[in-house]
């Protein structure tokens, strides 16, 4: 049993290092060796469990994906609050938002990546919820929805640089910010 626990802690630790290390350097700029020095493990350890460092950062955003999943409901007949809802948790996990971000420069014009049915799967379900919500059945004009929806949401975080140009000091008011998306989204569902 010891050998599991030490297992499951050494997997942990090396997820938790990973995500700090992606987040700041992206997936070409991360290092396997400060990876493991931060989790406190041989880098050995990080090809035992994951196999490559592409796939310790698909278990990385796996993770992070799972707990946003676990955090928000889905859209159903509310998508303002599903918006205003994602904007907080994009807002109070940035390293999430740069995590996206390193993952759309570092695989740009490819095709879905290995792994990732299970986030197609994922966005299915909000799809069909948001449909369901909407009195309507999934469509493509339904998934656009949802992807405008979750583009709303990021976007403050993604780009605080140009929220600082165009809104000065406003744009550290992250409720106000908030609001708007949800007041956008109102009016665009209208």
């Amino acid at each position: 049993m010891a050998s599991k626990v030490s297992t499951a802690a050494t997997r942990a630790a090396l997820l938790e290092a990973a995500r700090e290390e992606f987040a700041a350097y992206g997936v070409a700029g991360a290092r396997v060796d400060r990876i493991a020095e931060r989790a406190g493990v041989n880098k050995e350890r990080i090809y035992g469990h994951f196999g490559n460092k592409e796939k310790l950062f698909d278990a990385v955003i796996t993770e992070a994906l799972d707990d946003l999943t676990a955090q928000i409901a889905l859209p159903g007949a509310d998508p303002v609050d599903y918006a205003a809802k994602l904007t907080d948790y994009y807002h109070s996990h940035p390293d999430l938002v740069r995590l996206l971000m390193w993952e759309a420069l570092s695989y740009r014009g490819q095709e879905l990546l290995p792994g990732q049915e299970t986030r197609v799967e994922r966005c299915g379900r909000k799809t069909a919820s948001l449909a369901a919500g909407r009195g309507e059945e999934p469509s493509a004009d339904t998934a656009r929805m949802l992807f405008m929806l979750t583009g709303l949401a990021l976007f403050p975080s993604m780009m605080p640089q140009l929220g600082r140009i165009i809104l000065r000091d406003a744009a550290d008011d992250h409720e106000a910010m908030r609001d708007q998306v949800a007041a956008f989204v109102t009016a665009a569902l209208k």
